[in-house]
C-alpha cells in the first residue's frame, strides 16, 4: 500500500493499481448457501457505481451524512468505500431522522425505522447476486436496479479531504486521515500483510467488526474472507473452509 494513502478510497486505487485481479472480498452467507468472490478490480467497480449513484442521482456531496442500517456484507463494504469517494459521512447505526440520506438493509423494523429520513432512501435486498427486490418497498429506491446503469469510473465534483470526518462509529467521529491511521495499526497488532487473509465472522456495528471485515485488510494489501451468520456453521466446515480458503488469520 502506498504510505501516503489518506483516506480508505485512497486504499483503494492503491489495491486497484497494484493488483486488479487478486481477491479482495471472499463473502459467505451461511444462512443461504451463499459464497461470493470479488476481486480488487470488481469491488472497485461496483464502488465507482455506488459513488456516482450518490453523487449525480441522491445529490451527495463532502459532509452529507448517511445512516447505514446494513450488516455485515459485500455490499455494505461497498457503499462504505463509495461513501470515502464522495466525501460522505457515515453513521454506522445512525438515526436516520437525523440524517440527509439512509440505506437499510431488507428487514421490515429496519426499513421502517429507515422511513424516519425526509431525504433519498435506498433499500438492498441483500440477495445473492446482488438480486433486486420482488418489488421495492415504499417509499425506497431499489439499489439493486438503480445501480447497474451508473458510470464505471467515478470522479468526485469536489475533493475529498482527508481530515474531515468520515465515519461514525461506537459513538466516535473519525476523519479519513484517522480512519486509516487506526486501520493501519490494527493491520500491524494482527501481522497482516499483502496476501494476507482474515476470515471475520464479526458484524460491522462497530469498530472492531468494520477494521476486521474490511479496513484493515484492506489497508495491509492482504483481502478479507467476510462470514455472515457464521455461526450456523459446525466447527468441522468452518476448519474446512478456513483451509479451502487459505486464511492466515480469524476474527470470529
Amino acid at each position: 500500500m502506498n504510505a501516503s494513502d489518506r483516506t480508505p478510497a485512497d486504499l483503494l486505487r492503491s489495491a486497484l493499481a497494484a493488483d486488479p485481479a487478486r481477491p479482495l472480498i471472499t463473502f459467505y452467507d451461511d444462512a443461504t448457501g451463499e459464497r461470493v468472490e470479488l476481486s480488487v478490480a470488481t469491488f472497485a467497480n461496483w464502488v465507482a457505481k455506488t459513488a456516482n449513484l450518490l453523487q449525480g442521482d441522491l445529490g451527495a456531496e463532502p459532509g452529507t451524512r448517511l445512516a447505514l442500517l446494513l450488516p455485515a456484507h459485500w455490499q455494505s463494504a461497498v457503499w462504505l468505500l463509495a461513501c470515502s469517494s464522495t466525501g460522505v459521512t457515515v453513521e454506522i447505526g445512525g438515526d436516520p431522522g437525523a440524517a440527509d440520506l439512509v440505506v437499510s438493509g431488507p428487514e421490515p423494523e429496519t426499513l421502517e425505522a429507515a422511513r424516519a429520513c425526509g431525504g433519498e432512501r435506498v433499500a438492498l435486498a441483500l440477495r445473492p447476486l446482488g438480486g433486486r427486490f420482488p418489488q421495492a418497498p415504499q417509499g425506497f429506491a431499489d439499489y439493486a436496479v438503480e445501480v447497474p446503469g451508473q458510470g464505471d469510473r467515478f470522479a468526485p465534483y469536489a475533493p475529498v479531504d482527508p481530515e474531515a470526518p468520515a465515519l461514525r462509529v461506537d459513538g466516535t467521529e473519525l476523519t479519513s486521515a484517522a480512519l486509516v491511521t487506526r486501520a493501519r495499526a490494527d493491520a500491524a497488532e494482527r501481522g497482516l500483510g499483502p496476501g494476507s487473509r482474515l476470515l471475520s465472522g464479526l458484524g460491522y456495528a462497530n469498530w472492531e467488526g468494520l477494521s476486521a471485515g474490511l479496513f484493515a485488510p484492506l489497508a495491509a494489501g492482504g483481502s478479507v474472507v467476510l462470514c455472515r451468520n457464521l455461526g450456523l456453521l459446525p466447527a468441522p466446515a468452518l476448519a474446512q473452509r478456513v483451509a479451502d480458503e487459505r486464511v492466515t488469520d480469524s476474527a470470529v
